[in-house]
């Protein structure tokens, strides 16, 4: 698995159709040329949205005979998820500061 910066992690994921072979690929393994026909983009697209997953650590690839298989990368997931908790819980514990500053009487 590649080591990917957030800024790109985020940029893939704010594409719908990445977002959904995402959302699809955690339920199974599957080739592009599968998902090519649950999609209504093509094969080609298909491959270029995988190719994006893939570089960001989202997404692993392992050749299965003559097919490319694609999954979902629980750890890179997971590691996103943390990410993600670390900046809630720091706004929450700001947003928890000014709301005890702005109660306390004067």
């Amino acid at each position: 698995m590649r080591a990917a910066d957030p800024t790109r992690v985020f940029a893939a994921l704010s594409d719908d159709t990445r977002w959904r072979l995402l959302q699809r690929l955690g339920l199974s393994p599957a080739s592009a040329s599968g998902l090519a026909g649950e999609f209504t983009v093509s094969r080609q697209a298909i491959a270029k949205h995988l190719s994006i997953l893939e570089d960001c650590g989202l997404v692993t690839s392992e050749r299965v005979g003559r097919e490319v298989r694609f999954s979902a990368a629980g750890s890179r997931l997971s590691a996103v998820g943390r990410t993600l908790e670390a900046v809630g819980s720091g706004w929450d514990r700001r947003l928890a500061a000014v709301k005890k500053a702005a109660e306390r009487p004067r």
